[in-house]
């Protein structure tokens, strides 16, 4: 299938179709990523959450946003507040910073309270003190639905989008997904086989710096994980496999079966991986 490449968000894109599309529908899915950026970019000094950043009050976010804020609400309560937006500030302080400065300016602390320091009506946040939201963690996958429904609004039928291991499949052949060995980019420990839905891998060999720092932290301490070095999840929407990536370095996957509908790998720093019972692929022992 003819493939569009470019870059967006800090990452490399690419969306594969049967036919080349047309320029208006690009443009339409430029226009609605850098809408996306300018609203949750922490990175950018024109975003919004760098807005709230700055100082408490009540923002009008997005009228899809709710979707976004009510996922990080189920992972919060599912992982006992390991994840939480709220991560902004520790990544921060640990130099993964809007520089790039990658030099810690301060030992690792909790993220504030996402259950106690905002309040939400529809899509407006209310907050009394400035807090730096983050949706590392499941932004980039509800960005990849965002533009899966542009595709599929254009009568697009057949798809894969793939933001850089974040993927949303629509297609009538199954295709095999490899599951990229986080150290040798060479190699996979598996295969996933799908048409429908969407896959979404976490690592924490991507955005590694200094010692033993990366950018999947624990919001309860504020440390980077250390037990599981990846995970890759699948679900219908890319939003709840990119949130559950995130979500199994630090919840029993059992724990969040009781709120969520997903398969899973999950790769030990040890080297043992472990797979879901309905896993729809194989992992290479």
């Amino acid at each position: 299938m003819p493939e569009l490449r470019f870059a967006a968000i800090g990452t490399s894109w690419s969306i594969e179709t049967p036919d080349i599309l047309d320029a208006a529908l690009v443009t339409r899915v430029e226009g609605r990523i850098e809408e996306f950026d300018r609203t949750w970019s922490r990175f950018r000094s024109d975003s919004l959450v760098s807005t709230v950043a700055e100082s408490g009050g009540s923002y009008d976010f997005p009228a899809d946003a709710p979707q976004l804020f009510d996922l990080y609400d189920e992972l919060f309560r599912a992982t006992d507040g390991a994840v939480t937006p709220l991560v902004g500030r520790g990544l921060e302080t640990l130099g993964y910073d809007r520089e790039y400065s990658l030099t810690p300016t301060g030992p690792a602390a909790p993220a504030d309270d996402w259950s106690a320091e905002v309040s939400r009506r529809g899509s407006r946040l209310i907050t009394d003190a400035p807090v730096l939201i983050d949706v590392g963690a499941a932004g980039k996958g509800y960005l990849v639905d965002l533009v899966g429904e542009l595709l599929t609004d254009a009568g697009v039928r057949e798809f894969v989008i793939d933001a850089s291991g974040d993927l949303l499949v629509s297609v009538a052949s199954p295709r095999r997904i490899a599951l990229e060995h986080p150290f040798d980019p060479s190699l996979a420990i598996g295969v996933v086989t799908m048409s429908r839905g969407s896959i979404c891998a976490s690592g924490s060999n991507r955005r590694v710096w200094g010692s033993g720092l990366h950018h999947i932290l624990d919001g309860r301490t504020g440390e980077p994980t250390r037990d599981i070095v990846a995970t890759w999840a699948i679900a219908d929407a890319a939003l709840v496999a990119d949130g559950l990536a995130t979500a199994l370095f630090f919840a029993d996957p059992a724990v969040l079966a009781e709120t969520f509908e997903f398969e899973y790998v999950r790769l030990f720093a040890s080297g043992r991986a472990e797979s879901s019972p309905a896993f729809p692929g194989e992992l290479f022992r």
